[in-house]
């Protein structure tokens, strides 16, 4: 009976000490370097017997730097079903969702990982991107389509969510300000690069691939949306508001000597969360008495700058401009879900509190409430699950070049880096992805299909779910290191 309790709280150990970012951070180390299937074969090991949303998004995208492009879009298709659970719960059953807010939990880790709002919108994105690699522009156009709705099902559910933590906290009488966890590195959430954005999930990256995709379907008029949506996230950004100069002139008669081609360089990779543990008063038969309780930080890693430029081979250079920081999304993320933090582990230190008096009052050995004490410090872990694969930085350029091979050099902060690729069609993309350690991973996408690109009225929605299967092969990419 005495230790009833202890082992109820340890019962619960193997899920909540296992440490994603650990896991990740063997994997990735593997993969900037060059050794991605080395790195998909530890990814493999780690998720055996637990195939998740993470294990997705991370297969996703360690295919995709291996240049696996149909695998890498199944992987995110098959991450992107748990998304569509959220979404649909959300809409149609939010308290099933919002009953959880003020759960009272052995860890946060046990909770449900349902994914941070910008790794939802993130993947539509990247989604996209897959689709046209593999020449698919028809579900690159879905999944830019169901990025907007997305972006406005996580703006609703958000609302509620907000008015439901109020009401928790005042019901529980628990100050839900960061300010007041003493010792909480607050400072690392309130920059400016954090504090400026318009929430955690929208980018200036997302919506401009949007603009460039409805533009290649031949419809002016939701790529110019895209591109002034991009332009209203990062006015900055000149290199956005170029976009909708002449839209509707390349839509109805493009150059048919070039082919307009889209550059997106990504680099780097997001932070880690961390946990800090931070004594919590919580209130007991002879007074206060504190608990210790962890909550998830993160820090600014800026691993690798952006790159600058793409030199061509005829000496020509196409700048590129940052548009969207994943790091400071996965910070905004942090800032926004604190609230709902403090609450879940304000409560979670009471009710340990509690069985701790409990156990204590009823211990003659002093046995179980030092195994009470044990449990609790062992279970006390903030939750640290993200999608760490992801780029921290998105540069995006763009440029009318001659259909065919280019070898060119990309400006890196490790110095010039050669990388080739191909254009062809009226439209391309050309996907360039730098380590921390120097490599390149390269992929492209080309329309060939559509050599004569027309204007077309806005076509009718295809049915959601509905999947075209790819229109050409991927294109062969390795990562390249001068």
């Amino acid at each position: 009976m005495l230790t009833g309790a202890a082992a109820l709280v340890l019962s619960g150990c193997a899920g909540v000490l296992r440490s994603h970012d650990s896991e990740m951070s063997v994997t990735l180390q593997s993969a900037m370097s060059g050794q991605v299937d080395k790195a998909l074969e530890i990814l493999e090991s780690n998720n055996k017997f637990d195939k998740n949303f993470l294990y997705f998004l991370e297969k996703g995208e360690l295919l995709r730097l291996k240049g696996a492009y149909a695998e890498s879009r199944d992987a995110w298709l098959s991450a992107d079903e748990f998304v569509r659970q959220w979404e649909e719960e959300a809409k149609h059953s939010p308290e099933k969702l919002l009953g959880n807010i003020g759960a009272v939990l052995i860890n946060d880790k046990t909770r449900r990982y349902d994914g941070a709002d910008y790794e939802k919108v993130a993947l539509a994105a990247r989604l996209a991107l897959d689709h046209a690699v593999l020449g698919d522009w028809d579900n690159a156009r879905i999944e830019v389509r169901k990025m907007h709705e997305r972006e406005a099902v996580i703006a609703e559910f958000r609302a509620r969510e907000v008015e439901k933590l109020k009401e928790q906290a005042e019901a529980k009488n628990i100050r839900t300000q960061v300010e007041d966890l003493k010792g909480y590195p607050v400072e690392l959430l309130n920059s400016r690069e954090v504090t400026g954005l318009r929430n955690s999930y929208q980018s200036a990256f997302g919506h401009y691939l949007a603009g460039f995709v409805y533009e290649v379907s031949g419809e002016p008029g939701l790529a110019a949306a895209g591109y002034r949506q991009a332009i209203e996230l990062r006015p900055d950004v000149p290199m956005l508001k170029q976009a909708l100069a002449g839209l509707d002139r390349r839509v109805r008669r493009p150059n048919p000597k070039f082919t307009d081609t889209l550059i997106v360089a990504e680099s780097g990779k997001v932070p880690a969360l961390k946990s800090v543990t931070i004594p919590i008063p919580v209130p007991g038969p002879h007074g206060f008495q504190f608990v210790p309780t962890s909550f998830p930080t993160i820090d600014s890693i800026q691993s690798g700058a952006v790159p600058t430029a793409l030199r061509l081979e005829n000496g020509k250079s196409v700048d590129l401009h940052g548009v969207t920081s994943f790091d400071s999304m996965a910070r905004r993320e942090l800032r926004d879900n604190l609230p709902g933090i403090i609450v879940r582990g304000t409560l979670r230190a009471i009710a340990k509190g509690a069985m701790q008096q409990a156990v204590a009052r009823n211990d003659n050995t002093g046995f179980a409430g030092l195994l009470m004490m044990a449990a609790n410090f062992v279970t006390e872990s903030a939750d640290e699950r993200m999608w760490r694969s992801l780029p921290g930085q998105v540069a995006l350029g763009r440029a009318l070049l001659p259909p065919g091979k280019h070898t060119a050099e990309l400006m890196t902060s490790h110095g010039p880096r050669r990388v080739e690729f191909e254009v062809k069609g009226p439209y391309s993309i050309v996907v360039l992805r730098t380590s921390e350690l120097g490599n390149v991973f390269v992929a492209q996408a080309v329309t060939p299909e559509i050599a004569q690109a027309k204007f077309v009225e806005p076509k009718p929605e295809p049915a959601r779910g509905k999947r075209v299967k790819p229109a050409a092969k991927p294109v062969t990419a390795a990562p390249s290191k001068s």
